[in-house]
């Protein structure tokens, strides 16, 4: 059956059809075939605020490709032109931009700021039906060449040790440092954070994302490629969701271990972080730093918190995570949502101007990609981005693999359990490489 789409031109078929997890690798398999390729998988999270299981974009139909300076008019007049489904990303240094706080770290990776395509191809996966669009392919052929792909085969041989850019004591140190910030008045949250990496460092990214999914299948996670960088993302956050106007946005903050083995233990830990006073003073900083980034292009008033201090829990940690929504003002859309808030408080801390310029101070490599967002646009200006985090960047060309974690230092941070935090996030991405501690 075909469907048209009442504002771009794209056609629709949709297929009935039972989406297996050996569907959506094989889904993941045939997108990697294109030179650019987005495959965002919800991982089965069955919560409201997802509209799809699985989104495929892949194909640059046509693309637009900005660095920090101007690039946010140039992708409103672009989307203008392009008024459809678009996905791409938006990096951490576009803080040049909105902010003002220019980029000099090196950056190994070679993400650009901000990328956008329209996606020659382009796949929407619920549960019991597949919806594929082409600009050059009949949706049956390319429904039939993911069905005929043979079972995904394990290409990944050499495990891969991620080895930390600085030792504990000078993380301590530099932690340290920056709560004397805090102590003089400077700021009053800072997310630090430091990157693990391997160089030279031979993978399959396909199988590496397979590999994390497995590990850690979070409602946000992306395979993204751009020609020979990829990032492949197990996300559980939410940066912005725009729907019919109603924008939302679920700021993580506080982190606890799981037990998996001790469901009673477990619970304990999930009790001890909705309890953490420590804990709820971070979260309760970034909520206000939301509400004020939405403020900025909300209607007057319409700014509120939907949910505060909630926690939830994910196969590798337990989270706590409020959401903030808002209603966009008239004559605004998600570019501009973007633009007001963007970089989004949890992975910056607050006043947002003065910690970015900190974190230029005291990080060693620039972020790129990581803390920013991927994500798509659909024709009538719904939205979803996600927060761009345990996840792994890599140059195929260079052979640079990346990453970057962080946490969230207050005054009341202990060095020791924040670097320890660290290690915790950074868990899933070391064994999805195969090289442990």
């Amino acid at each position: 059956m075909s469907i048209n789409n009442n504002v771009s031109d794209r056609q629709f078929t949709r297929f009935f059809i039972d989406v297996t997890p050996v569907l959506k690798e094989q889904m993941l398999n045939w997108a990697n075939r294109f030179n650019i390729c987005c495959f965002m998988d919800n991982n089965a999270y069955t919560a409201d605020l997802h509209s799809y299981e699985c989104l495929i974009a892949t194909g640059a139909w046509k693309w637009i490709k900005l660095s920090a300076g101007n690039a946010f008019p140039l992708l409103n007049a672009f989307y203008r032109q392009e008024p459809g489904w678009v996905f791409g990303h938006f990096g951490f240094d576009l803080k040049a931009e909105t902010e003002l706080v220019p980029s000099l770290l090196p950056d190994h990776i070679g993400f650009p700021d901000c990328y956008f395509f329209v996606p020659e191809h382009l796949i929407l996966v619920q549960p019991k039906q597949v919806l594929i669009s082409s600009y050059s392919i009949d949706p049956a052929t390319i429904l039939r060449q993911i069905m005929d792909l043979p079972l995904p085969v394990v290409n990944q041989t050499t495990p891969v040790v991620l080895k930390p850019r600085i030792d504990k004591e000078t993380y301590i140190q530099k932690v340290n440092a920056i709560k004397a910030h805090i102590r003089r008045g400077d700021c009053y949250e800072l997310n630090f954070c430091q990157e693990f990496f391997a160089s030279p460092a031979e993978i399959d990214p396909v199988y590496v994302f397979r590999s994390l999914s497995s590990i850690s299948p979070n409602p946000f996670s992306v395979f993204y490629k751009l020609d020979d960088i990829h990032l492949m993302c197990a996300s559980p956050e939410r940066f912005l969701r725009i729907e019919n106007g109603i924008v939302r946005s679920q700021p993580i903050k506080g982190t606890a271990a799981r037990d998996i083995v001790n469901p009673v233990a477990d619970a304990e830990l999930a009790r001890c972080l909705a309890s953490s006073e420590k804990e709820k003073s971070e979260n309760v900083m970034v909520v206000d730093l939301v509400r004020n980034d939405l403020s900025r292009f909300c209607k007057p008033g319409s700014v509120e918190v939907e949910e505060l201090f909630g926690v939830y829990s994910f196969p590798q940690v337990h989270q706590m995570i409020s959401t903030v929504k808002g209603e966009i003002a008239a004559g605004l859309n998600w570019v501009d949502a973007v633009q007001q808030s963007f970089p989004m408080g949890s992975m910056t801390g607050a006043p947002k101007r003065r910690v970015l310029e900190l974190i230029e101070s005291f990080e060693q490599v620039r972020r790129g990609i990581f803390s920013g967002a991927v994500g798509y646009c659909t024709p009538d200006g719904n939205a979803d981005f996600n927060v761009v985090i345990r996840s792994l960047l890599y140059n195929s060309t260079s052979k640079y693999l990346s990453c970057p974690v962080g946490s969230a230092i207050t005054w009341y941070a202990d060095p020791y359990y924040e670097y320890e935090e660290c290690l915790l996030k950074v868990a899933a991405m070391r064994k999805a490489v195969g090289g442990g501690f």
